[in-house]
């Protein structure tokens, strides 16, 4: 299992003090939120924190973009250190998306296609070979601390399915809501990356992230 802590809970007052946790933890990612006030009503990071975290820790950075155009912002959080970039199918047309995760892939960094809770699985379908990671959102995405969404690990079965049906071995990423009890659910459901931010920054971060690996 990979953990990725979301830096959307860290605690800004100590971001020394539990970036060193963090590297200390066991946790293989850092997952980066990107929000725009637009896609989702909340507004983050921009290229350069992502700088300042990859000053603060050499894990993999996972930036999931947020945002209504990320063929545009990508290009902003290439250069910062992404390793890989994932945006979302609703934010993107149709015909555009095999396109830009070629562009990332030509860039050098892996590409991920997001779906929020509400969007028709069927629609990743004609992309299980053009990208590196699936992230199923287990909340509406946009702010930290919600509840899980007890439909998520069906659809995280049936993407495995169709990924194993391929014979591919692709990330099955999840984020919202993960904890200790959810993380089982997801994990039997077939996937292979945690996203865990308010579980992993609230008390002890590497009991934490222990807990979900």
């Amino acid at each position: 299992m990979i953990v990725a802590p979301s830096v959307l809970s860290l605690d800004y007052s100590r971001m020394n003090e539990q970036m060193q946790e963090v590297n200390a933890s066991g946790a293989q990612w850092l997952h980066f939120d990107v929000m725009d006030g637009h896609f989702v009503p909340n507004l983050t990071f921009g290229p350069d924190i992502l700088k300042g975290f990859c000053k603060l820790s050499s894990l993999f950075m996972d930036v999931h973009l947020m945002v209504d155009d990320p063929r545009k912002v990508c290009d902003f959080f290439l250069p910062a250190g992404a390793d890989m970039i994932t945006f979302h199918i609703e934010a993107v047309e149709p015909e555009k998306i095999r396109e830009l995760a070629e562009y990332l892939h030509s860039k050098g960094v892996q590409a991920g296609l997001a779906i929020k809770p509400n969007t028709p699985l069927e629609l990743l379908k004609p992309y299980l070979h053009d990208f590196d990671m699936f992230l199923i959102m287990c909340v509406e995405p946009g702010f930290g601390g919600q509840a899980f969404n007890e439909g998520a690990p069906e659809r995280i079965s049936t993407l495995r399915s169709w990924l194993n049906e391929e014979g591919l071995d692709t990330h099955i990423e999840v984020d919202g809501g993960i904890n200790a009890e959810t993380a089982v659910k997801v994990k039997e459901a077939g996937a292979d990356v945690l996203v865990a931010g308010s579980y992993i920054f609230k008390d002890d971060i590497r009991k934490a992230v222990k807990s979900l690996g």
